[in-house]
């Protein structure tokens, strides 16, 4: 059975991670170069491609079919984040399924995934759900790996399926201006924007800069967020966009998605 495509035919998703300030793309052999540092007592890290071979055989696994990827280090390559687009069932013609994939070297964050679309037109990235695969890099993470990232991926289909129920709902949920700029000062409330971006946001609702996004309805303003922040942290894009979506999911009445 052969699920995963081959790197010739997946497609470079690369330059999304580029976008992201404090990040650099690599590719696989890079990841194994990366020193892993000496385990202690209590904390035990684990090499950046231990993590991806598993997930890629989970993806194999659920017959998750893999048709892009991209790989960022930062911090001396102490952390690092990935990206996995996953052909999704319905096959939507205008966003995919997103794989997020984290590691971290120096305690920063544990080893996690997270259920994302990729917005076909202006390569935006959410996420929806998150999945922290051990919790912390314990002494028992070699021996319960396979087991908790076969799990994870099962959680994060669940939360693809519930993203398509989302955005269709975002969709068909119209807005005026009036409302929509209340959503922007609700984001800052619930930190999914900082101050200095709400300019920026507000151009984009004003003056769209894809066709796709002129209706005036919560995907298009959702759209306008997801813009700004490919300014801003690749590793901190996921709190941003669940900050987002938790604010969206209470106005469009879809609040229960988890």
């Amino acid at each position: 059975m052969i699920v995963t495509a081959p790197d010739t035919v997946r497609e470079d998703i690369s330059r999304k991670l580029t976008l992201h300030c404090g990040a650099h793309a690599v590719n696989r052999a890079a990841l194994s170069e990366v020193p892993t540092p000496d385990r202690t007592s209590t904390w035990v890290p684990i090499p950046h491609t231990a993590l991806i071979d598993q997930v890629e055989l989970a993806l194999r696994n659920n017959n998750l079919k893999v048709t892009g990827e991209a790989h960022s280090l930062s911090h001396n390559g102490a952390r690092y984040f990935g990206l996995y687009q996953i052909q999704n069932g319905a096959q939507h013609d205008d966003y995919s399924w997103i794989l997020g994939l984290r590691n971290s070297h120096d305690k920063t964050f544990p080893a996690g995934m997270v259920a994302g679309a990729k917005v076909f037109v202006c390569d935006n990235l959410s996420f929806s759900g998150e999945v922290k695969v051990f919790r912390k890099h314990t002494v028992f993470i070699y021996r319960d790996m396979p087991f908790v990232v076969q799990r994870g991926i099962g959680q994060l289909q669940q939360h693809w399926h519930n993203q398509d129920r989302r955005i269709e709902a975002y969709k068909n949920t119209e807005l005026v201006d009036r409302d929509a700029h209340d959503l922007v000062i609700r984001a800052l409330d619930v930190g999914a924007c900082c101050s200095t971006q709400i300019p920026k946001i507000l151009t984009d609702w004003r003056k769209p800069r894809h066709e796709e996004f002129a209706p005036r309805n919560v995907w298009s303003l959702m759209n306008c967020f997801t813009e700004v922040f490919k300014e801003g942290s690749l590793t901190g894009l996921p709190n941003r966009t669940l900050a987002m979506h938790g604010l969206f999911d209470n106005y469009t009445g879809i609040n229960s998605l988890n």
